[in-house]
Protein backbone atom coordinates (compact mmCIF):
# COMPACT_ATOMS: atom_id res chain seq x y z
CA UNK A 1 0.00 0.00 0.00
CA UNK A 2 2.92 2.54 0.79
CA UNK A 3 4.48 1.81 -2.12
CA UNK A 4 1.52 2.12 -4.61
CA UNK A 5 2.25 -1.75 -5.80
CA UNK A 6 -1.77 -2.36 -6.12
CA UNK A 7 -3.72 -1.89 -9.57
CA UNK A 8 -7.19 -2.15 -10.50
CA UNK A 9 -8.34 -3.86 -13.10
CA UNK A 10 -12.42 -4.35 -13.97
CA UNK A 11 -13.98 -6.81 -15.08
CA UNK A 12 -17.79 -5.97 -16.79
CA UNK A 13 -21.48 -6.57 -15.98
CA UNK A 14 -23.40 -7.23 -18.76
CA UNK A 15 -27.39 -6.82 -19.49
CA UNK A 16 -28.12 -10.13 -20.80
CA UNK A 17 -31.46 -8.50 -22.06
CA UNK A 18 -29.71 -5.94 -24.02
CA UNK A 19 -26.48 -7.55 -24.80
CA UNK A 20 -24.33 -4.00 -23.48
CA UNK A 21 -21.95 -3.39 -20.56
CA UNK A 22 -24.40 -2.71 -17.73
CA UNK A 23 -21.70 -1.90 -15.01
CA UNK A 24 -17.92 -2.88 -13.85
CA UNK A 25 -16.77 -4.70 -10.80
CA UNK A 26 -13.19 -3.22 -9.62
CA UNK A 27 -10.57 -5.84 -8.20
CA UNK A 28 -7.24 -5.66 -6.65
CA UNK A 29 -4.08 -6.83 -7.81
CA UNK A 30 -0.78 -7.19 -6.41
CA UNK A 31 2.15 -6.74 -8.32
CA UNK A 32 2.84 -8.98 -11.20
CA UNK A 33 4.68 -12.26 -10.98
CA UNK A 34 4.82 -12.20 -7.04
CA UNK A 35 3.48 -14.19 -4.50
CA UNK A 36 1.09 -11.17 -3.36
CA UNK A 37 -0.26 -11.01 -7.12
CA UNK A 38 -3.94 -12.67 -6.46
CA UNK A 39 -6.54 -10.82 -4.40
CA UNK A 40 -6.75 -13.99 -2.48
CA UNK A 41 -2.81 -14.21 -1.28
CA UNK A 42 -3.13 -9.85 -0.57
CA UNK A 43 -6.62 -10.51 2.05
CA UNK A 44 -4.46 -13.12 3.46
CA UNK A 45 -1.43 -10.92 4.09
CA UNK A 46 -3.38 -8.03 4.93
CA UNK A 47 -4.81 -10.25 7.84
CA UNK A 48 -2.25 -11.39 9.06
CA UNK A 49 -0.43 -8.42 9.32
CA UNK A 50 -3.50 -7.25 11.10
CA UNK A 51 -4.55 -3.92 8.98
CA UNK A 52 -7.35 -5.49 6.87
CA UNK A 53 -9.77 -2.62 7.34
CA UNK A 54 -6.70 -0.07 5.83
CA UNK A 55 -5.87 -2.70 3.61
CA UNK A 56 -9.72 -2.79 1.94
CA UNK A 57 -10.52 1.23 2.60
CA UNK A 58 -7.13 1.92 0.62
CA UNK A 59 -8.47 -0.69 -2.40
CA UNK A 60 -11.86 1.37 -2.21
CA UNK A 61 -10.11 4.60 -2.78
CA UNK A 62 -8.08 3.13 -5.29
CA UNK A 63 -10.81 1.76 -6.93
CA UNK A 64 -12.68 4.72 -7.41
CA UNK A 65 -9.77 7.15 -8.06
CA UNK A 66 -8.97 4.76 -11.00
CA UNK A 67 -12.32 4.93 -12.19
CA UNK A 68 -12.58 8.41 -12.52
CA UNK A 69 -9.21 8.78 -14.22
CA UNK A 70 -10.22 6.46 -17.00
CA UNK A 71 -13.02 9.07 -17.41
CA UNK A 72 -15.57 6.80 -17.19
CA UNK A 73 -19.31 7.59 -15.68
CA UNK A 74 -20.67 4.52 -15.79
CA UNK A 75 -21.85 2.06 -12.37
CA UNK A 76 -18.79 0.95 -10.68
CA UNK A 77 -19.15 -2.24 -7.90
CA UNK A 78 -16.31 -1.90 -5.39
CA UNK A 79 -16.00 -4.88 -2.87
CA UNK A 80 -16.30 -4.42 0.81
CA UNK A 81 -16.46 -6.86 3.82
CA UNK A 82 -19.48 -6.15 6.30
CA UNK A 83 -17.42 -5.60 9.15
CA UNK A 84 -15.31 -3.05 7.10
CA UNK A 85 -18.36 -1.45 6.37
CA UNK A 86 -19.83 -1.79 9.75
CA UNK A 87 -16.65 -0.07 11.13
CA UNK A 88 -16.59 2.72 8.67
CA UNK A 89 -19.99 3.97 8.94
CA UNK A 90 -19.75 3.78 12.52
CA UNK A 91 -16.67 5.82 12.91
CA UNK A 92 -17.60 8.55 10.47
CA UNK A 93 -21.37 9.65 9.71
CA UNK A 94 -22.71 9.47 6.16
CA UNK A 95 -21.96 12.55 5.49
CA UNK A 96 -18.42 12.09 5.18
CA UNK A 97 -19.12 8.87 2.80
CA UNK A 98 -20.47 12.08 0.53
CA UNK A 99 -17.12 14.47 0.88
CA UNK A 100 -15.46 11.04 0.00
CA UNK A 101 -16.76 10.16 -3.06
CA UNK A 102 -17.23 13.99 -3.90
CA UNK A 103 -13.16 13.99 -3.46
CA UNK A 104 -12.90 10.86 -5.47
CA UNK A 105 -15.53 12.62 -8.34
CA UNK A 106 -18.06 9.98 -8.75
CA UNK A 107 -21.11 10.23 -8.40
CA UNK A 108 -22.94 8.34 -5.07
CA UNK A 109 -25.55 6.86 -7.53
CA UNK A 110 -22.89 5.22 -9.84
CA UNK A 111 -21.39 3.25 -6.66
CA UNK A 112 -22.33 -0.41 -5.85
CA UNK A 113 -20.43 -1.67 -2.45
CA UNK A 114 -20.83 -5.47 -3.20
CA UNK A 115 -20.70 -7.16 0.33
CA UNK A 116 -18.29 -9.72 0.53
CA UNK A 117 -17.98 -11.81 3.47
CA UNK A 118 -15.25 -14.47 4.60
CA UNK A 119 -17.30 -15.21 7.68
CA UNK A 120 -21.11 -14.62 8.57
CA UNK A 121 -22.44 -11.26 9.98
CA UNK A 122 -22.99 -11.66 13.45
CA UNK A 123 -24.73 -8.80 14.27
CA UNK A 124 -27.25 -9.25 11.66
CA UNK A 125 -29.67 -5.63 13.13
CA UNK A 126 -26.68 -3.68 13.08
CA UNK A 127 -25.71 -4.13 9.99
CA UNK A 128 -28.83 -3.35 8.58
CA UNK A 129 -28.77 -0.19 10.73
CA UNK A 130 -25.27 0.35 8.91
CA UNK A 131 -26.95 -0.32 5.17
CA UNK A 132 -29.93 2.00 5.95
CA UNK A 133 -27.16 4.94 6.29
CA UNK A 134 -25.55 3.88 3.28
CA UNK A 135 -28.51 3.70 1.15
CA UNK A 136 -29.30 7.53 2.52
CA UNK A 137 -26.27 8.90 0.93
CA UNK A 138 -27.36 7.36 -2.57
CA UNK A 139 -25.20 4.33 -2.87
CA UNK A 140 -26.19 0.83 -3.65
CA UNK A 141 -25.46 -2.49 -1.58
CA UNK A 142 -25.03 -5.30 -3.48
CA UNK A 143 -24.90 -8.87 -1.99
CA UNK A 144 -21.85 -10.87 -3.32
CA UNK A 145 -21.62 -15.13 -3.57
CA UNK A 146 -25.59 -15.75 -2.74
CA UNK A 147 -25.58 -19.74 -1.87
CA UNK A 148 -22.17 -20.59 -1.24
CA UNK A 149 -23.03 -21.16 2.51
CA UNK A 150 -21.77 -17.22 4.12
CA UNK A 151 -24.56 -15.15 2.46
CA UNK A 152 -27.44 -15.93 4.45
CA UNK A 153 -31.22 -15.75 3.47
CA UNK A 154 -31.60 -13.94 6.37
CA UNK A 155 -29.26 -11.07 5.57
CA UNK A 156 -30.91 -10.77 2.37
CA UNK A 157 -34.03 -10.07 3.93
CA UNK A 158 -32.67 -7.54 6.31
CA UNK A 159 -30.63 -5.51 4.37
CA UNK A 160 -32.77 -5.62 0.64
CA UNK A 161 -29.77 -5.14 -1.53
CA UNK A 162 -30.13 -3.50 -4.55
CA UNK A 163 -27.91 -6.36 -6.72
CA UNK A 164 -27.58 -10.26 -5.47
CA UNK A 165 -24.35 -12.40 -7.06
CA UNK A 166 -25.64 -15.73 -7.72
CA UNK A 167 -22.38 -18.07 -6.81
CA UNK A 168 -20.50 -19.56 -9.78
CA UNK A 169 -21.05 -22.75 -8.33
CA UNK A 170 -24.75 -22.88 -9.50
CA UNK A 171 -24.07 -21.41 -13.27
CA UNK A 172 -21.01 -23.38 -14.17
CA UNK A 173 -22.25 -25.94 -16.27
CA UNK A 174 -25.98 -25.42 -15.91
CA UNK A 175 -26.96 -25.96 -19.79
CA UNK A 176 -26.68 -29.65 -18.40
CA UNK A 177 -27.43 -29.81 -14.90
CA UNK A 178 -31.53 -29.48 -14.30
CA UNK A 179 -30.45 -29.43 -10.32
CA UNK A 180 -28.89 -26.18 -10.95
CA UNK A 181 -31.14 -24.64 -13.21
CA UNK A 182 -34.19 -25.41 -10.53
CA UNK A 183 -31.88 -23.53 -8.17
CA UNK A 184 -31.67 -20.52 -9.86
CA UNK A 185 -35.20 -20.90 -10.80
CA UNK A 186 -35.84 -20.94 -6.90
CA UNK A 187 -33.47 -18.05 -6.41
CA UNK A 188 -35.23 -15.66 -9.21
CA UNK A 189 -38.54 -16.05 -7.26
CA UNK A 190 -36.59 -15.05 -3.72
CA UNK A 191 -35.62 -11.90 -6.51
CA UNK A 192 -38.49 -11.19 -7.31
CA UNK A 193 -39.80 -11.07 -3.84
CA UNK A 194 -36.97 -8.47 -2.34
CA UNK A 195 -37.17 -6.78 -5.58
CA UNK A 196 -33.46 -7.51 -5.99
CA UNK A 197 -31.76 -7.31 -9.59
CA UNK A 198 -29.69 -10.80 -9.89
CA UNK A 199 -26.07 -11.31 -11.38
CA UNK A 200 -24.68 -14.97 -12.79
CA UNK A 201 -21.28 -15.31 -11.96
CA UNK A 202 -18.97 -17.31 -13.82
CA UNK A 203 -20.28 -17.53 -17.24
CA UNK A 204 -17.98 -19.15 -18.74
CA UNK A 205 -19.21 -20.49 -22.27
CA UNK A 206 -22.01 -19.52 -24.40
CA UNK A 207 -24.24 -22.63 -24.01
CA UNK A 208 -24.50 -21.60 -19.99
CA UNK A 209 -25.25 -17.88 -21.02
CA UNK A 210 -28.14 -18.47 -23.57
CA UNK A 211 -29.58 -20.88 -20.60
CA UNK A 212 -29.22 -17.80 -18.12
CA UNK A 213 -30.41 -15.56 -20.61
CA UNK A 214 -34.01 -17.70 -21.54
CA UNK A 215 -34.37 -17.95 -18.05
CA UNK A 216 -34.63 -13.78 -17.37
CA UNK A 217 -31.54 -13.45 -15.13
CA UNK A 218 -30.56 -9.81 -15.89
CA UNK A 219 -27.38 -9.16 -15.70
CA UNK A 220 -24.07 -11.65 -15.86
CA UNK A 221 -20.47 -11.68 -15.18
CA UNK A 222 -17.58 -14.12 -15.87
CA UNK A 223 -14.67 -14.94 -18.38
CA UNK A 224 -17.19 -15.57 -21.27
CA UNK A 225 -18.42 -12.34 -20.95
CA UNK A 226 -15.02 -10.23 -20.31
CA UNK A 227 -11.66 -10.74 -18.17
CA UNK A 228 -10.59 -8.60 -15.94
CA UNK A 229 -8.70 -5.82 -17.15
CA UNK A 230 -6.89 -2.62 -16.86
CA UNK A 231 -9.04 -0.80 -19.49
CA UNK A 232 -13.01 -1.11 -18.52
CA UNK A 233 -14.96 -2.53 -21.54
CA UNK A 234 -17.29 -0.25 -23.49
CA UNK A 235 -19.01 -2.69 -25.91
CA UNK A 236 -19.41 -6.18 -25.12
CA UNK A 237 -16.95 -8.37 -26.99
CA UNK A 238 -18.62 -10.43 -30.39
CA UNK A 239 -18.90 -13.65 -28.87
CA UNK A 240 -21.43 -12.40 -25.91
CA UNK A 241 -23.11 -10.14 -28.67
CA UNK A 242 -24.08 -13.08 -31.08
CA UNK A 243 -25.22 -15.50 -28.34
CA UNK A 244 -27.41 -12.98 -26.82
CA UNK A 245 -28.87 -11.79 -30.52
CA UNK A 246 -29.54 -15.06 -31.34
CA UNK A 247 -33.02 -15.83 -31.52
CA UNK A 248 -33.03 -19.45 -30.88
CA UNK A 249 -34.02 -20.78 -27.45
CA UNK A 250 -32.05 -22.97 -25.64
CA UNK A 251 -32.75 -26.24 -24.66
CA UNK A 252 -32.56 -26.39 -21.45
CA UNK A 253 -31.55 -29.12 -19.03
CA UNK A 254 -34.26 -32.14 -17.20
CA UNK A 255 -33.33 -34.81 -14.96
CA UNK A 256 -31.54 -38.10 -16.73
CA UNK A 257 -33.84 -40.05 -15.16
CA UNK A 258 -37.44 -40.65 -13.60
CA UNK A 259 -37.53 -39.26 -10.43
CA UNK A 260 -40.53 -40.21 -8.53
CA UNK A 261 -41.16 -38.04 -5.84
CA UNK A 262 -44.08 -37.72 -2.82
CA UNK A 263 -44.28 -38.60 1.02
CA UNK A 264 -46.23 -41.18 2.84
CA UNK A 265 -48.36 -37.95 3.84
CA UNK A 266 -50.20 -39.31 0.36
CA UNK A 267 -51.35 -42.22 1.70
CA UNK A 268 -54.36 -42.54 3.29
CA UNK A 269 -53.33 -43.99 6.85
CA UNK A 270 -54.96 -46.84 8.77
CA UNK A 271 -56.24 -44.78 11.93
CA UNK A 272 -56.45 -48.41 14.03
CA UNK A 273 -56.63 -49.05 17.74
CA UNK A 274 -52.95 -49.86 19.47
CA UNK A 275 -52.08 -52.97 21.91
CA UNK A 276 -49.92 -53.45 24.33
CA UNK A 277 -47.81 -56.34 25.44
CA UNK A 278 -50.08 -57.18 28.21
CA UNK A 279 -53.16 -57.16 26.02
CA UNK A 280 -55.03 -60.94 26.29
CA UNK A 281 -55.87 -62.91 23.26
CA UNK A 282 -59.33 -62.41 23.79
CA UNK A 283 -58.96 -58.80 24.20
CA UNK A 284 -57.04 -59.03 20.64
CA UNK A 285 -59.67 -60.75 19.25
CA UNK A 286 -62.48 -58.33 20.40
CA UNK A 287 -60.78 -55.71 19.08
CA UNK A 288 -60.49 -56.95 15.56
CA UNK A 289 -64.09 -58.25 15.73
CA UNK A 290 -64.57 -54.33 17.00
CA UNK A 291 -62.62 -52.90 13.96
CA UNK A 292 -63.08 -55.19 10.96
CA UNK A 293 -61.74 -52.66 8.23
CA UNK A 294 -58.08 -53.17 9.91
CA UNK A 295 -55.63 -55.74 8.59
CA UNK A 296 -53.56 -55.62 11.54
CA UNK A 297 -52.73 -54.00 14.99
CA UNK A 298 -49.97 -52.73 16.55
CA UNK A 299 -48.20 -52.98 19.81
CA UNK A 300 -47.13 -49.31 21.12
CA UNK A 301 -45.11 -49.26 24.18
CA UNK A 302 -45.05 -45.84 25.73
CA UNK A 303 -46.08 -44.40 22.19
CA UNK A 304 -43.56 -46.16 20.27
CA UNK A 305 -44.06 -49.70 17.98
CA UNK A 306 -42.45 -52.72 18.88
CA UNK A 307 -44.72 -55.00 16.90
CA UNK A 308 -47.37 -55.87 15.03
CA UNK A 309 -50.18 -58.56 15.04
CA UNK A 310 -51.72 -59.92 11.81
CA UNK A 311 -55.56 -60.33 11.54
CA UNK A 312 -55.67 -63.42 9.37
CA UNK A 313 -52.91 -65.10 10.85
CA UNK A 314 -54.07 -64.39 14.96
CA UNK A 315 -57.82 -65.55 13.99
CA UNK A 316 -56.45 -69.17 12.40
CA UNK A 317 -54.78 -69.76 15.65
CA UNK A 318 -58.06 -67.89 18.02
CA UNK A 319 -60.54 -70.28 16.30
CA UNK A 320 -58.99 -73.21 16.95
CA UNK A 321 -60.43 -76.00 19.19
CA UNK A 322 -59.92 -75.06 22.64
CA UNK A 323 -57.64 -72.32 22.23
CA UNK A 324 -59.70 -69.78 23.68
CA UNK A 325 -60.45 -71.66 26.80
CA UNK A 326 -56.19 -72.74 27.01
CA UNK A 327 -54.62 -69.38 26.18
CA UNK A 328 -57.50 -66.82 25.54
CA UNK A 329 -56.18 -64.45 28.95
CA UNK A 330 -53.24 -64.86 28.32
CA UNK A 331 -50.61 -62.21 26.41
CA UNK A 332 -50.47 -61.76 23.15
CA UNK A 333 -46.95 -62.24 22.80
CA UNK A 334 -46.83 -65.24 20.90
CA UNK A 335 -48.30 -63.72 18.28
CA UNK A 336 -46.88 -60.62 17.98
CA UNK A 337 -44.08 -60.12 15.12
CA UNK A 338 -41.24 -58.11 16.62
CA UNK A 339 -39.54 -57.35 13.19
CA UNK A 340 -42.73 -55.44 11.61
CA UNK A 341 -41.77 -52.68 8.95
CA UNK A 342 -41.35 -49.06 10.68
CA UNK A 343 -41.48 -46.28 8.23
CA UNK A 344 -41.22 -42.70 9.36
CA UNK A 345 -44.31 -40.40 7.64
CA UNK A 346 -41.54 -38.62 5.59
CA UNK A 347 -40.09 -40.81 3.86
CA UNK A 348 -40.38 -41.24 0.61
CA UNK A 349 -42.90 -43.62 -1.30
CA UNK A 350 -40.08 -44.49 -3.74
CA UNK A 351 -38.09 -45.59 -1.24
CA UNK A 352 -40.29 -48.29 -0.14
CA UNK A 353 -39.87 -50.23 -3.26
CA UNK A 354 -38.43 -52.89 -0.67
CA UNK A 355 -41.27 -53.71 0.94
CA UNK A 356 -42.76 -54.69 -2.20
CA UNK A 357 -39.70 -56.60 -3.83
CA UNK A 358 -38.99 -58.15 -0.96
CA UNK A 359 -38.77 -61.92 -0.25
CA UNK A 360 -40.61 -61.84 3.15
CA UNK A 361 -43.94 -61.32 2.32
CA UNK A 362 -44.88 -60.85 5.51
CA UNK A 363 -43.85 -56.66 4.90
CA UNK A 364 -46.61 -56.63 2.09
CA UNK A 365 -49.27 -59.46 3.82
CA UNK A 366 -48.92 -57.13 7.63
CA UNK A 367 -48.33 -54.16 6.01
CA UNK A 368 -46.10 -51.56 7.81
CA UNK A 369 -46.64 -48.99 10.84
CA UNK A 370 -46.37 -44.98 10.07
CA UNK A 371 -44.44 -43.39 12.51
CA UNK A 372 -44.03 -39.59 13.21
CA UNK A 373 -40.76 -38.70 14.94
CA UNK A 374 -40.66 -42.33 16.25
CA UNK A 375 -43.62 -42.09 17.59
CA UNK A 376 -46.86 -44.04 16.34
CA UNK A 377 -49.55 -42.35 14.33
CA UNK A 378 -51.11 -45.46 11.90
CA UNK A 379 -50.88 -48.32 9.69
CA UNK A 380 -50.03 -48.86 5.82
CA UNK A 381 -51.23 -51.48 3.94
CA UNK A 382 -49.58 -53.01 1.17
CA UNK A 383 -52.60 -52.24 -1.13
CA UNK A 384 -51.91 -48.74 -1.00
CA UNK A 385 -48.44 -48.68 -1.14
CA UNK A 386 -48.68 -50.53 -4.73
CA UNK A 387 -51.24 -48.14 -5.60
CA UNK A 388 -49.30 -44.81 -4.30
CA UNK A 389 -45.88 -46.00 -5.91
CA UNK A 390 -48.14 -47.01 -9.49
CA UNK A 391 -48.94 -43.71 -9.25
CA UNK A 392 -45.89 -41.73 -8.00
CA UNK A 393 -43.71 -43.59 -11.15
CA UNK A 394 -46.81 -42.81 -13.64
CA UNK A 395 -46.24 -39.44 -12.72
CA UNK A 396 -42.20 -39.53 -12.59
CA UNK A 397 -42.49 -40.86 -16.58
CA UNK A 398 -44.32 -38.23 -17.62
CA UNK A 399 -41.37 -35.59 -16.59
CA UNK A 400 -38.14 -38.49 -18.12
CA UNK A 401 -39.14 -41.89 -19.63
CA UNK A 402 -37.61 -44.68 -17.60
CA UNK A 403 -36.13 -46.42 -20.29
CA UNK A 404 -34.69 -43.94 -22.21
CA UNK A 405 -34.26 -41.61 -19.65
CA UNK A 406 -35.19 -39.02 -22.54
CA UNK A 407 -37.29 -36.08 -21.71
CA UNK A 408 -41.21 -37.17 -21.25
CA UNK A 409 -44.57 -35.52 -21.82
CA UNK A 410 -44.62 -32.72 -19.05
CA UNK A 411 -40.76 -30.94 -20.01
CA UNK A 412 -41.58 -31.95 -24.28
CA UNK A 413 -45.41 -29.17 -23.75
CA UNK A 414 -43.35 -27.26 -21.76
CA UNK A 415 -40.15 -26.74 -24.48
CA UNK A 416 -42.95 -26.85 -27.07
CA UNK A 417 -44.77 -23.76 -25.16
CA UNK A 418 -41.41 -21.66 -24.98
CA UNK A 419 -41.24 -22.02 -28.50
CA UNK A 420 -44.45 -20.83 -29.28
CA UNK A 421 -44.19 -17.56 -26.72
CA UNK A 422 -40.60 -16.62 -27.80
CA UNK A 423 -42.40 -16.73 -31.96
CA UNK A 424 -39.80 -17.61 -33.94
CA UNK A 425 -40.09 -20.36 -36.23
CA UNK A 426 -38.91 -23.95 -35.57
CA UNK A 427 -39.49 -27.48 -36.74
CA UNK A 428 -41.72 -30.25 -34.85
CA UNK A 429 -41.24 -34.32 -36.14
CA UNK A 430 -43.74 -36.81 -34.76
CA UNK A 431 -41.73 -39.93 -34.84
CA UNK A 432 -42.61 -43.61 -34.29
CA UNK A 433 -41.73 -46.88 -35.10
CA UNK A 434 -43.73 -49.07 -38.28
CA UNK A 435 -44.53 -53.14 -37.28
CA UNK A 436 -42.63 -52.31 -33.36
CA UNK A 437 -45.46 -54.21 -32.11
CA UNK A 438 -45.10 -57.79 -33.76
CA UNK A 439 -41.50 -57.41 -33.29
CA UNK A 440 -41.76 -56.93 -29.74
CA UNK A 441 -44.86 -59.89 -29.46
CA UNK A 442 -42.24 -62.13 -31.54
CA UNK A 443 -38.86 -61.17 -29.97
CA UNK A 444 -39.90 -60.64 -26.76
CA UNK A 445 -40.12 -57.16 -24.29
CA UNK A 446 -36.34 -57.74 -23.48
CA UNK A 447 -35.27 -56.53 -27.35
CA UNK A 448 -38.41 -54.40 -27.61
CA UNK A 449 -36.64 -52.12 -25.48
CA UNK A 450 -33.57 -52.21 -26.85
CA UNK A 451 -35.30 -51.24 -30.53
CA UNK A 452 -36.43 -48.38 -28.32
CA UNK A 453 -33.58 -47.64 -26.56
CA UNK A 454 -31.60 -47.56 -30.26
CA UNK A 455 -34.48 -45.02 -31.79
CA UNK A 456 -33.39 -42.76 -28.56
CA UNK A 457 -29.62 -43.24 -29.58
CA UNK A 458 -29.31 -42.67 -33.04
CA UNK A 459 -31.75 -39.47 -32.57
CA UNK A 460 -29.86 -38.08 -29.84
CA UNK A 461 -26.60 -38.35 -32.15
CA UNK A 462 -28.11 -36.08 -34.58
CA UNK A 463 -30.04 -33.58 -32.45
CA UNK A 464 -27.65 -30.03 -31.98
CA UNK A 465 -28.63 -30.31 -27.53
CA UNK A 466 -27.67 -26.74 -27.76
CA UNK A 467 -30.43 -26.23 -30.43
CA UNK A 468 -32.76 -29.35 -30.48
CA UNK A 469 -35.18 -30.88 -28.49
CA UNK A 470 -35.70 -34.33 -28.16
CA UNK A 471 -38.31 -36.17 -26.35
CA UNK A 472 -39.53 -39.78 -25.34
CA UNK A 473 -43.40 -39.26 -24.95
CA UNK A 474 -44.14 -43.02 -24.38
CA UNK A 475 -44.32 -46.54 -26.08
CA UNK A 476 -42.08 -46.09 -29.41
CA UNK A 477 -43.17 -42.17 -29.81
CA UNK A 478 -40.57 -39.92 -30.10
CA UNK A 479 -40.78 -35.73 -30.28
CA UNK A 480 -38.23 -33.49 -31.94
CA UNK A 481 -38.35 -30.26 -31.92
CA UNK A 482 -35.29 -28.10 -34.35
CA UNK A 483 -33.81 -25.09 -34.14
CA UNK A 484 -31.10 -26.40 -36.50
CA UNK A 485 -31.48 -25.19 -39.92
CA UNK A 486 -30.43 -28.18 -41.29
CA UNK A 487 -33.23 -30.40 -39.97
CA UNK A 488 -34.13 -32.39 -43.28
CA UNK A 489 -30.90 -33.82 -43.52
CA UNK A 490 -30.47 -34.58 -40.23
CA UNK A 491 -34.13 -36.59 -39.95
CA UNK A 492 -33.05 -37.73 -42.96
CA UNK A 493 -29.87 -39.36 -41.44
CA UNK A 494 -31.61 -40.56 -38.50
CA UNK A 495 -34.05 -42.70 -40.45
CA UNK A 496 -31.32 -43.90 -42.84
CA UNK A 497 -29.79 -44.57 -39.36
CA UNK A 498 -32.01 -46.24 -37.43
CA UNK A 499 -33.49 -48.47 -40.48
CA UNK A 500 -30.18 -49.88 -40.85
CA UNK A 501 -29.63 -50.40 -37.71
CA UNK A 502 -32.77 -52.10 -36.43
CA UNK A 503 -32.41 -54.82 -39.28
CA UNK A 504 -29.53 -56.17 -36.92
CA UNK A 505 -31.68 -56.78 -33.61
CA UNK A 506 -33.02 -59.36 -36.10
CA UNK A 507 -31.90 -62.81 -37.24
CA UNK A 508 -30.16 -63.64 -39.49
CA UNK A 509 -33.27 -65.78 -40.98
CA UNK A 510 -35.36 -62.62 -41.08
CA UNK A 511 -32.95 -60.48 -42.03
CA UNK A 512 -32.21 -62.49 -45.28
CA UNK A 513 -36.11 -62.58 -45.76
CA UNK A 514 -36.54 -59.01 -44.93
CA UNK A 515 -39.08 -59.54 -41.88
CA UNK A 516 -41.00 -62.22 -39.78
CA UNK A 517 -44.35 -64.28 -39.72
CA UNK A 518 -46.39 -63.12 -36.45
CA UNK A 519 -49.87 -62.64 -35.54
CA UNK A 520 -51.39 -59.07 -35.74
CA UNK A 521 -53.91 -57.27 -33.97
CA UNK A 522 -56.56 -59.65 -34.84
CA UNK A 523 -54.70 -62.68 -34.04
CA UNK A 524 -54.58 -63.57 -37.80
CA UNK A 525 -50.72 -64.79 -39.14
CA UNK A 526 -49.28 -62.29 -41.58
CA UNK A 527 -45.81 -61.28 -42.77
CA UNK A 528 -44.11 -57.64 -41.22
CA UNK A 529 -41.56 -56.61 -42.84
CA UNK A 530 -38.05 -55.30 -40.73
CA UNK A 531 -38.87 -52.21 -38.27
CA UNK A 532 -37.98 -48.77 -39.66
CA UNK A 533 -39.18 -45.24 -38.39
CA UNK A 534 -41.48 -42.77 -40.07
CA UNK A 535 -41.11 -39.32 -39.37
CA UNK A 536 -44.27 -36.65 -39.50
CA UNK A 537 -42.84 -32.99 -40.19
CA UNK A 538 -44.38 -29.65 -39.75
CA UNK A 539 -42.68 -26.27 -39.85
CA UNK A 540 -44.09 -23.47 -37.47
CA UNK A 541 -44.29 -20.08 -38.44
CA UNK A 542 -44.33 -17.18 -36.18
CA UNK A 543 -47.98 -17.01 -35.40
CA UNK A 544 -49.25 -19.95 -37.35
CA UNK A 545 -50.38 -21.88 -34.29
CA UNK A 546 -51.07 -20.34 -30.29
CA UNK A 547 -51.43 -23.63 -28.51
CA UNK A 548 -48.60 -26.73 -27.70
CA UNK A 549 -51.79 -28.91 -28.77
CA UNK A 550 -52.32 -27.63 -32.09
CA UNK A 551 -49.05 -28.27 -33.43
CA UNK A 552 -49.33 -31.68 -31.21
CA UNK A 553 -52.24 -32.56 -33.47
CA UNK A 554 -50.92 -31.16 -36.99
CA UNK A 555 -47.26 -33.24 -36.13
CA UNK A 556 -49.53 -36.24 -35.51
CA UNK A 557 -51.31 -35.77 -39.21
CA UNK A 558 -48.10 -35.59 -40.47
CA UNK A 559 -47.07 -38.67 -38.75
CA UNK A 560 -49.96 -40.57 -39.86
CA UNK A 561 -49.41 -39.56 -43.53
CA UNK A 562 -45.45 -40.59 -43.21
CA UNK A 563 -46.72 -44.22 -41.96
CA UNK A 564 -50.20 -44.39 -44.27
CA UNK A 565 -47.67 -43.98 -47.44
CA UNK A 566 -44.60 -46.24 -46.07
CA UNK A 567 -42.71 -43.04 -46.18
CA UNK A 568 -39.48 -42.11 -43.85
CA UNK A 569 -40.76 -38.44 -43.53
CA UNK A 570 -43.45 -36.44 -44.55
CA UNK A 571 -43.32 -32.82 -44.68
CA UNK A 572 -46.19 -30.52 -44.48
CA UNK A 573 -47.28 -28.90 -47.45
CA UNK A 574 -48.42 -24.93 -47.11
CA UNK A 575 -51.88 -25.85 -46.48
CA UNK A 576 -51.91 -28.04 -43.55
CA UNK A 577 -54.29 -30.90 -43.36
CA UNK A 578 -57.30 -30.32 -41.05
CA UNK A 579 -56.40 -30.91 -37.35
CA UNK A 580 -58.80 -33.08 -36.61
CA UNK A 581 -57.42 -36.08 -37.85
CA UNK A 582 -54.61 -35.85 -35.74
CA UNK A 583 -56.87 -35.50 -32.61
CA UNK A 584 -56.31 -38.24 -29.71
CA UNK A 585 -52.78 -39.03 -30.47
CA UNK A 586 -51.17 -36.00 -29.28
CA UNK A 587 -48.55 -35.76 -26.56
CA UNK A 588 -49.58 -32.59 -24.51
CA UNK A 589 -51.51 -33.76 -21.70
CA UNK A 590 -52.68 -36.86 -23.74
CA UNK A 591 -53.15 -40.46 -22.15
CA UNK A 592 -52.20 -42.82 -25.14
CA UNK A 593 -48.76 -42.50 -25.02
CA UNK A 594 -48.75 -42.34 -21.45
CA UNK A 595 -50.63 -45.38 -21.19
CA UNK A 596 -48.50 -46.84 -23.30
Amino acid sequence: MQSGALRIVYQPIVSLTEAEVHAHEALVRGPHGSSFQSPEALLQGAAMEGCLFEFEVACVRLALKGWHSLGQTGRIFVNLSASALMHLMRSRDPQTLKEFLQACKVLPRNLILEITEHERVQDMDGFATVVQQVHSTGVGIALDDFGDGRSSLRLWSQIKPEVVKIDKYFTRDISVHADKLKTIQAIQQLAETFDSLLVAEGIETGDDLRVLRDLGVQLGQGYFLGRPQAEPLREVNEGTREVLQDNRLAVLPVRGSANARGTLRRISIVDAPVLALSTTNDEVAKLFAQSPHVHALAVVSEGRPVGLINRVSFMNEYAKLYYREVAGRKPCTTHINFQPRIVERSHRIDELVGILTSDDQRYLNDGFIVTENGRYVGLGTGEQLVRSVTESRIEAARHANPLTFLPGNVPTSQHLQRLLRRGGGFVACYADLNQFKPFNDYYGYWRGDEMIRLMARVAQEHCDRRKDFLGHIGGDDFVLLFQSPDWHERCSRIVERFNAAARELFEPQARQQGGIHAEDRFGVRRFFPCTTVSMGVIRVESGKYQRAEDVANAAAVAKNRAKTENLGIWVQPKDPLPAELGQGNHWPFGRQTLAA
